[in-house]
């Protein structure tokens, strides 16, 4: 019996997470997928752009998530933007509803990934950032790049003497 591969596949990623929101705590979930949205999702055809976790009747749903139609199959009538269930255990849903409950937390999907060939959805718990606490990052990463820079330009000219 063949192995399956045990590396993760990445399918797609949330850029703008991690510049809007300070992510406190991730949660790996499983995402439950119908007929062939998962080879369209091997294709790399999804977007997570506008997703957003949410809590409902003590299940958790991902909201938002675009996975386009698989081109090679006649079965068009599917619903690319519909709502798809996550699967946590049920402490991990606890937690959750604990910290949602609190104002100002959202779950934001950051990425889509297969691991040991099944479709995961990594969450993160986080709070939305403010513009000036965007601008502070921009600084940040800024003065890091330069401070980069100097050391590559300093070991540069050591070496050549």
């Amino acid at each position: 019996m063949a192995k399956k591969p045990e590396g993760v596949k990445v399918a797609c990623t949330n850029k703008k997470a991690r510049r809007d929101y300070f992510i406190e705590e991730t949660f790996e979930a499983g995402l439950v997928l119908r007929g062939n949205e998962v080879k369209s999702l091997r294709d790399g055809t999804a977007q997570l752009t506008d997703a957003y976790g949410r809590l409902s009747d003590g299940e958790v749903w991902l909201t938002g998530l675009h996975i386009a139609p698989y081109r090679h199959t006649n079965m068009q009538d599917q619903d690319p933007d519909r709502d798809r269930k996550l699967l946590l255990h049920s402490f991990e849903i606890k937690k959750l509803v604990k910290k949602i409950a609190i104002r100002g937390y959202v779950l934001v999907p950051l990425r889509v990934y297969f691991k040991r060939g099944y479709a995961k959805v990594e969450l993160g718990l986080g709070k939305g950032k403010k513009s000036y606490d965007k601008r502070e990052d921009i600084k940040k990463k800024d003065a890091q790049r330069d401070m980069d820079r100097a050391l590559i330009r300093g070991s540069k000219r050591g070496s050549a003497e």
